[in-house]
């Protein structure tokens, strides 16, 4: 049975890194048009995939430099909750100078996040209904 435990599939880090690169765009581009709801659901998205990273990747020793990113994390929550465009812009931007603080501090530096210039998808109304 063990055996076959170790074989079931689990994402790896980068994995988890990638669909967080996606929550990333849309929460900005949800944020800068004001639709809260889609924001609070995609800032969710990215603590959800860091608490997976924290359960699934603990041979990585990336893992112990994610609570790092929590307080930029809350930070943009709040500017959510507050439905406060101007510090949801400054909490992004901190947000993103976090995440390549961190890549930084584990030897990934080569790998630059920016703040999105362009949604990740053609077929998604970012809009507030």
């Amino acid at each position: 049975m063990q055996a076959q435990i170790n074989k079931t599939y689990k994402p790896g880090f980068g994995e988890f890194m990638s669909g967080i690169q996606v929550h990333h765009n849309k929460l900005w581009f949800a944020g800068v048009n004001q639709n809260w709801k889609l924001a609070d659901f995609e800032i969710n998205e990215i603590k959800e995939s860091m608490d997976n990273i924290k359960m699934y990747c603990t041979d990585r020793p990336e893992t112990k430099f994610i609570g790092m990113i929590d307080s930029s994390l809350q930070s943009v929550s709040n500017a959510i909750q507050q439905k406060n465009s101007l510090q949801f812009k400054n909490s992004f931007h901190i947000l993103t100078t976090t995440c390549n603080t961190c890549h930084q501090a584990t030897g990934h530096a080569f790998n630059v996040i920016t703040i999105p210039s362009a949604p990740p998808f053609s077929n998604q109304d970012f809009s507030a209904k």
